[in-house]
């Protein structure tokens, strides 16, 4: 393999692990900052206040784009082990 096509493979590796990792970083990351102006408006302090919610709404999010993130790893996967046949 050439080096421009191993740098293609990473970057489209990096491409497709950013696309999978955003949904799930958005919605914690809007979880978070709703508990925390909750927090900051009632003034509980409470450590588990932040990680619970958080934990369930990225466990349903992740259930709900299992299949969509399954497909797309599936895919990259399939892709380039045909590819790699070409290369032997």
């Amino acid at each position: 393999m050439s080096q421009e096509v191993m740098i293609d493979l990473l970057r489209e590796a990096f491409t497709i692990a950013l696309r999978l990792a955003a949904p799930l970083l958005l919605v914690s990351l809007t979880v978070g900052l709703i508990i925390s102006i909750f927090q900051a408006a009632t003034q509980i302090q409470e450590a588990t206040l932040t990680f619970v919610p958080k934990l369930v709404i990225i466990g349903f999010t992740l259930i709900l784009l299992a299949n969509w993130m399954m497909t797309t790893m599936r895919e990259f996967v399939v892709s380039h082990f045909g590819n790699m046949l070409n290369f032997m």
